[in-house]
């Protein structure tokens, strides 16, 4: 392409309706394709330079890097078998409480007291205890008689140093009788002994009626 041919001014384009063919604007492909050079240009002188081929006659070695193995699997842990729970019983099923018995009333007969001993008076217990020991150690003789009689005088004082009252007078009265009865059986008194046992059988009733027995 010259010069005179790309400062032409471009062909104007045909009429409407005469039927030629349009024609190339070469001016313009000449411009695209200077443009197309220029950039060709241009990455060729920004890239690297190549690689200096080996000269020829030696092998090449190609270094492949090695590659590591595989790791191993890691062992897989035993499962340790749990004990199975026992199972726990059945809760025991509660037992019907007992519906309440009727409560049954008994009449309550009451119970009679035994009534209160008799306080004794003063001096009864050792009086009475007097004569009881004079029926037993009389004896049949006058000398045993005598004694007795003798024993029952001074039982019969010391039991009326407790009493009083009419108690008291009918013991000591007891007591001057079996002295009597003493002195008569021993003969110190000369009378008939048998005057003084009618005296003591007559009051022994009166003292144990006023001694409660």
């Amino acid at each position: 392409m010259t010069d005179s041919e790309s400062a032409a001014p471009p062909a104007p384009p045909p009429a409407p309706g005469t039927g030629r063919a349009r024609r190339p604007d070469w001016g313009a492909v000449g411009a695209i394709a200077g443009a197309v050079a220029a950039v060709v240009a241009l990455v060729a002188y920004l890239a690297p330079p190549d690689a200096p081929s080996q000269p020829s006659g030696l092998p090449v070695t190609t270094t492949t890097a090695p590659v590591p193995p595989d790791p191993l699997p890691a062992p897989t842990p035993t499962p340790v078998p749990r004990p199975s729970p026992e199972p726990e019983p059945p809760a025991p099923e509660p037992s019907p409480s007992p519906s309440p018995s009727p409560i049954r009333t008994r009449p309550v007969t009451p119970v009679p007291e035994p009534p209160l001993p008799a306080v004794k008076p003063g001096g009864c217990d050792r009086a009475q205890a007097a004569l009881a020991a004079y029926r037993r150690n009389a004896g049949s003789t006058r000398g045993s008689q005598a004694d007795a009689a003798g024993q029952a005088y001074r039982d019969l004082m010391d039991a009326g140093l407790d009493a009083q009252g009419t108690v008291g007078s009918t013991i000591r009265r007891l007591a001057a009788e079996f002295q009597e009865l003493n002195a008569r059986l021993t003969g110190m008194v000369a009378a008939d002994p048998n005057q003084v046992i009618a005296d003591i059988n007559a009051d022994i009733p009166t003292l144990n009626r006023l001694c409660g027995s």
